[in-house]
């Protein structure tokens, strides 16, 4: 698994080596841009504009929605990262951390119309998915939702049968979203396939 230093390294070449995964439909990146598409439109099309970007990277989907005016706030493994995503944000409420072992308290003093998380998930475990979002979700505003778009599959023998066609390309240390088994946790979550081995999460509060 890539430690801060490893996301520090890779930060400069991170969106030409997922662009060019994307363009030849290639694991793990194959939709990526139809995945953030999704998301970006989703998110816009909501009345309220303030945004948590869990694991934002260089800002490639936070950019773009804090050009249509919203307020962005997020949380990122890499100084790096955050450095790239302040060229292209310099009002966002960025802060360095690894979300594994929590938010940074400014971000849980606030609630949010959106909280999204693209392509970062997949660092923890099934269990700490699942408490991550709990937690996540009592973030949400009235109307929220979260959004996470992420190497996913259906179900279990989907993600098997793209694990055997992968081969030794496939990453053993990350832990992809399995949509049956994450709705026994969450029976709101909707799944969108986006492509053969990603999909796009939507987790709406309940009232």
């Amino acid at each position: 698994m890539l430690n801060n230093k490893g996301f520090d390294l890779w930060a400069d070449d991170y969106d030409k080596s997922v662009g060019l995964s994307d363009e030849d439909e290639t694991y793990p990146f194959a939709g990526y841009k139809n995945v953030l598409n999704k998301i970006y439109g989703s998110v816009l099309s909501h009345w309220g504009k303030v945004v948590l970007d869990i694991g934002f990277g260089t800002g490639t989907l936070t950019s773009k929605l804090y050009e249509n005016g919203c307020e962005i706030y997020g949380q990122d493994f890499s100084s790096r990262m955050i450095e790239l995503a302040y060229e292209k944000m310099p009002d966002a409420q960025l802060f360095q951390g690894d979300f594994s072992v929590g938010l940074a308290n400014e971000l849980k003093q606030n609630k949010y119309d959106s909280i999204i998380a693209t392509y970062s998930l997949h660092h923890l475990t099934d269990k700490q998915k699942v408490d991550f979002l709990n937690m996540l979700m009592g973030l949400l505003k009235e109307d929220g939702c979260i959004y996470i778009g992420d190497v996913a599959f259906a179900t279990r023998k989907d993600m098997e049968e793209c694990k055997m066609q992968v081969g030794d390309e496939w990453d053993d240390e990350e832990i992809y979203f399995i949509f049956d088994e994450m709705k026994k946790h969450f029976p709101q979550m909707i799944f969108e396939q986006i492509s053969h081995c990603a999909g796009v999460f939507y987790l709406r509060r309940q009232l």
